[in-house]
């Protein structure tokens, strides 16, 4: 099945490059690349793609809020593409529908894995993005937009495995790396990441990292909260599976 994906960057030599690379595989399509954040959400309406990569500054309409129009009115999944470290609010792109984050200097091999990854209905964040979204979120808790990630029921109606999982999750442990950690199959890791996110009601893995660090099972600082075991370290890495 060929992957169908719009590339939206107010940068064209940053938007063809991404889109020259994509094109380049055998089970990716760019239908359609965009300069703008409306043109972006009217490409998705039109052309009805899997995934869209979307800037998260861009003229006219910013990606955020291309993401939130996008997520809204289709099932084409989203990939929001940042510097990061100049971009204050992106961990608002979370409560808008974003499943993943990628740096704008990402590699070419990461960027085509990324879009399989979402295109799969999984979630995917770069270590560093992790980090900085990590430390802008727990900073930034008392804005309302982060309503949105507070799970459904509380963290009791996980047995005390689940409660390991999320930890995990909430440090950005990869599916494989959780196994390590628990000494487990990644079969049984993923049955237990299922579990936690039908039992809190969360979308995906990046809510559950929001979530372990709202709830209190992880502290600000990258520690276990709670009760809990300290596991693998506090150190990010990626989530994919």
């Amino acid at each position: 099945m060929t992957i169908r994906v719009v590339v939206a960057d107010d940068q064209e030599l940053v938007r063809s490059g991404f889109a020259m690379i994509l094109d380049a595989q055998e089970d990716v399509e760019v239908v359609a690349e965009a300069g703008d954040g409306a043109a972006a959400v009217a490409a998705v309406r039109e052309l009805r793609p899997d995934v869209a990569l979307l800037d998260v500054r861009m003229p006219v309409l910013d990606g955020i809020e291309a993401c939130r129009a996008i997520t809204a009115g289709s099932a084409c999944r989203t990939v929001m593409l940042t510097t990061f470290d100049s971009d204050e609010y992106v961990y608002e792109a979370l409560h808008a529908g974003a499943s993943g984050f990628l740096l704008k200097d990402v590699r070419r091999d990461d960027l085509v894995h990324a879009v399989r990854v979402v295109a799969a209905g999984d979630s995917l964040l770069a270590p560093s993005v992790a980090r900085r979204l990590i430390e802008e979120y727990t900073a930034l808790t008392a804005r309302p937009a982060a309503a949105g990630a507070l799970p459904a029921r509380g963290l009791e109606v996980l047995t005390a495995r689940e409660r390991e999982t999320l930890l995990h999750l909430g440090r950005g442990l990869s599916n494989a790396e959780i196994a390590a950690a628990l000494v487990v199959s990644e079969h049984t890791v993923k049955s237990h990441v299922g579990n936690v996110l039908a039992k809190l009601g969360l979308r995906d893995r990046i809510q559950a990292v929001i979530c372990a660090y709202e709830t209190g099972l992880i502290g600000i600082g990258g520690a276990a909260g709670s009760g809990v075991g300290s596991g693998a370290g506090s150190e990010v890495s990626p989530s994919g599976e």
